[in-house]
């Protein structure tokens, strides 16, 4: 049990040092406190899983900030809290959580909030404004003209910084960082089937001109790309 402590400590203070890096690379604007998330619903697992499709059509029909703070928290919120460290609602290969969850948000899409990108904090289930502006459009050009994403009042962008995990695994890092995008792209879809929303997924893009556009960290590697709303 000592060994065990031990080596969460080592790993809570890595992610520490790599939560104070990433405050030094973005100006941090006001942060939001968003709605507690619900931990139960009235859609079951199965039927999310059943009814969840890849959507590429949305209508504009704006969504609520609980709905957008529900989205968030199940790609990558905070279950429990162990020896210090946050675990949450996406497995990661020895709780490092290599992964960064960001809302792109348009003109008066999501209730209450400005147009821009959004960076989730699971540790306390708020947000703060990176780059202000709709840049959806912008968004889908960069993801080889597919124009459609745009149409979704709101965009999660799964982004990955390798060495929080490679500095543990090496090399292996990499694909465990992969595999968790996976666990945290379906968390995605099951929530929005959970709230009567749709979901899409895009892995074509120019990861540099998503980061530039975004004004993403340069370490922020765009993983996933995923359009959330209601369906046309």
């Amino acid at each position: 049990m000592f060994t065990m402590k031990k080596s969460l400590q080592v790993v809570f203070t890595s992610s520490l040092a790599m939560f104070v890096l990433f405050s030094a690379q973005v100006s941090m604007g006001e942060v939001i406190s968003l709605p507690k998330p619900a931990y139960k619903g009235t859609v079951t697992v199965e039927e999310a899983l059943k009814a969840r499709r890849t959507h590429r059509s949305f209508g504009s029909r704006a969504v609520t900030l609980k709905q957008f703070s529900q989205m968030l928290w199940a790609a990558y919120g905070v279950t429990a809290k162990n020896f210090g460290l946050y675990l949450k609602t996406a497995p990661s290969a020895g709780a490092l959580y290599p992964l960064d969850i960001y809302g792109v948000v348009g003109e008066k899409t999501v209730e209450t909030l400005e147009s821009g990108v959004y960076h989730y904090r699971p540790d306390d289930h708020s947000i703060y404004l990176i780059k202000k502006g709709d840049l959806r459009i912008g968004l889908a050009e960069r993801s080889w003209q597919q124009m459609w994403i745009a149409e979704a009042p709101f965009i999660v962008v799964i982004t990955g910084e390798y060495q929080r995990s490679t500095i543990k695994y090496g090399r292996r890092g990499v694909t465990y960082t992969h595999i968790e995008t996976g666990h945290v792209g379906q968390n995605i879809f099951l929530q929005a089937e959970a709230l009567g929303l749709k979901a899409g997924i895009v892995g074509a893009f120019n990861n540099k001109q998503v980061i530039k556009a975004l004004g993403l960290p340069a370490s922020h590697d765009p993983l996933v790309i995923m359009p959330v709303g209601y369906s046309e």
